[in-house]
């Protein structure tokens, strides 16, 4: 009997296309001699596994530690005055 429903299991002849990866140099920041690492590395894993950088959050790939990142409220001449006028009235 023939197979009803057409061709399955996608395109055969179409290539993949591999993304490529973060580069060594977006890593790292080399100063003279010194070598530093732009990412932090885990609290939790220690040494050598480092937090990605999202939107919103950082996380390490290997164990799932994630802090997220609050909105800095950024302070006005209004609030930082009232906080003065506060003070003096304690």
């Amino acid at each position: 009997m023939a197979k009803k429903g057409g061709a399955k299991g996608g395109a055969k002849g179409k290539e993949k296309v591999k993304k490529e990866g973060k580069k060594l140099s977006a890593l790292y920041e080399v100063s003279g001699e010194t070598i530093t690492c732009k990412n932090r590395t885990c609290p939790k894993c220690g040494p050598g596994m480092f937090l990605a950088k999202h939107k919103n959050r950082i996380v390490c790939g290997k164990c799932q530690y994630v802090e997220f990142m609050g909105k800095k409220e950024e302070v006005t001449e209004e609030k930082s005055e009232e906080v003065k006028e506060e003070v003096k009235k304690e």
